[in-house]
């Protein structure tokens, strides 16, 4: 029996929930998700396979975004490379904010020069009574045709509830070539666990603070000790300023417990381990924009 495998991009503004939809597909949580900005640094390769039968390979994508500093410019690199190189590109759009505003239309426009064929989704469409549910799927379409996408499916789904999901990733498979799997069956993503750990963590950060603090934040992942029953995670959670680093201690070290507390949670579920987790909060200036400091995160 024939196997299909590919590659699937998800692209899409930021929010509007391509890592919900990563890790509904896949069934395991791969992707941190935030209703924050830039919660997505990395192409996140989610691995989802029916034995036997077919293997996607899911990168969830940063938000497509005009870049700003060394940071963005990363991310939109790794975005428009993933595009070039994958067999499929799922759109996704949220129906409860609206379709087709300037950065749908900027990123429509963007991928009617891509060479994979594209899918449109409309997600959030749970949350849509169904006047708003014909609307939307009236926009997306519009909007393809207005970009010159051609032949796109439209799909309505949930990624949250998993409505709509089995006909979305059926039209998927449908679309990958023939050939052997990526990954073995049982692998779920390609990520290094040090950089998935980190990510929990941020996870946490992202969940309790505001302003400008998501985005001056990255975790790193020093050092991970298995200790047969228990297994010691040590992390450095990167600031800008010394202010931002205040917010992150919070008073009396309350806010880096909290955080440390439900991110220890997290790693444990995934791990299925007991987990010590040891956070140290460091300030470095504008490392948004520190190429060598990216480098060892990983953001590339």
């Amino acid at each position: 029996m024939k196997t299909r495998s590919g590659f699937v991009a998800l692209a899409g503004r930021p929010n509007v929930g391509k890592s919900t939809l990563t890790n509904a597909i896949v069934g395991r949580k791969v992707a941190i998700v935030s209703d924050k900005p830039q919660t997505t640094r990395r192409a996140i390769r989610g691995v989802a396979t029916q034995p036997g039968d077919w293997q996607m390979v899911l990168c969830d994508l940063p938000g497509v975004q005009r870049p700003r500093d060394a940071l963005t410019h990363r991310m939109q690199q790794r975005v428009e490379h993933e595009i070039a190189e994958c067999d499929a590109v799922l759109f996704v759009l949220n129906g409860e904010q609206g379709v087709g505003g300037p950065g749908d239309v900027w990123i429509a426009e963007a991928l009617a020069k891509a060479k994979a064929p594209v899918v449109m989704v409309v997600n959030k469409a749970d949350r849509l009574r169904k006047p708003d549910h014909v609307v939307a799927l009236t926009a997306a379409s519009e909007l393809a045709d207005a970009a010159g996408l051609e032949d796109v499916e439209i799909f309505p789904v949930s990624a949250k509830s998993g409505k709509g999901l089995k006909g979305l990733v059926d039209h998927l498979v449908g679309r990958l070539p023939e050939g052997p799997f990526y990954f073995p069956a049982d692998e779920i993503s390609d990520q290094p666990e040090n950089v998935f750990l980190a990510e929990l963590v941020r996870e946490q950060v992202l969940q309790r603070t505001r302003q400008e603090v998501p985005h001056a934040v990255e975790v790193q992942v020093e050092e991970i000790i298995d200790e047969g029953e228990t297994v010691i995670v040590r992390a450095l959670v990167w600031t800008e300023t010394e202010s931002q680093k205040g917010i992150l201690i919070g008073a009396q070290g309350s806010m880096i417990k909290n955080i440390g507390t439900a991110a220890r949670h997290e790693i444990e579920r995934e791990m299925a381990r007991k987990v010590h987790l040891d956070l140290a909060v460091r300030v470095r200036r504008s490392w948004r924009a520190d190429e060598s400091l990216l480098d060892r995160l990983g953001i590339n």
